[in-house]
């Protein structure tokens, strides 16, 4: 199981993620999501977060080189802006507002909405890039059943694909790639 605290769970989920990064080969190789790259797996994550955490706590985040040109240092100089985020002392005592979440204290903002969407595009860029890499069961099951009641919200935002069938002995992973959107047997064309 993934550390309950914000900052130590972020640090586990994103230097997952960082391995899965600096193993990329081919940042042009297709991803499980449609019409994307394994490059834009990793623009996706350090380009929707920055305006979420400005406009909502007023933090700015500093940023790398683009994605386009250097998604490995665009990726660290993110990740670790927003893990001395996490590490302030200050950041616990710091609330985000958001129209659509409402306020919440900032580390469970940044752990709900971000180190989760870090968590399943890991699956998305490691299946892409063929490298080896299995989400965590307890975290998969816990984060499905969050996200299971909310399914009409979830689905009407238009950030996640209609639910793929999976079979009723399948694992925590597959469920949760299935239910936001996946097959969780996609794998690049040869």
């Amino acid at each position: 199981m993934l550390p309950s605290d914000p900052a130590a769970r972020h640090r586990a989920i994103a230097g997952t993620f960082t391995d899965l990064v600096r193993g990329t080969r081919s940042w042009e190789a297709p991803a499980p999501v449609d019409g994307w790259v394994a490059r834009d797996v990793v623009g996706h994550l350090v380009e929707w977060f920055p305006g979420f955490l400005a406009s909502g706590a007023g933090i700015e985040l500093p940023t790398g080189p683009p994605v386009g040109t250097d998604p490995v240092a665009a990726w660290q100089v993110h990740a670790d802006g927003v893990q001395a985020v996490l590490d302030d002392p200050a950041t616990a005592g710091r609330t985000l507002s958001n129209p659509h979440i409402g306020d919440l204290p900032l580390d469970m903002a940044i752990d709900r909405f971000y180190t989760s969407d870090v968590f399943m595009h890991a699956w998305d860029l490691a299946t892409a890039t063929g490298q080896e890499h299995e989400l965590d069961a307890d975290t998969s099951a816990e984060m499905l059943a969050g996200m299971e009641p909310m399914e009409e919200v979830i689905r009407s935002s238009g950030q996640y694909g209609p639910r793929v069938p999976v079979p009723d002995d399948a694992s925590a992973q597959d469920r949760l790639i299935a239910f936001i959107g996946r097959d969780p047997s996609w794998r690049p064309p040869v």
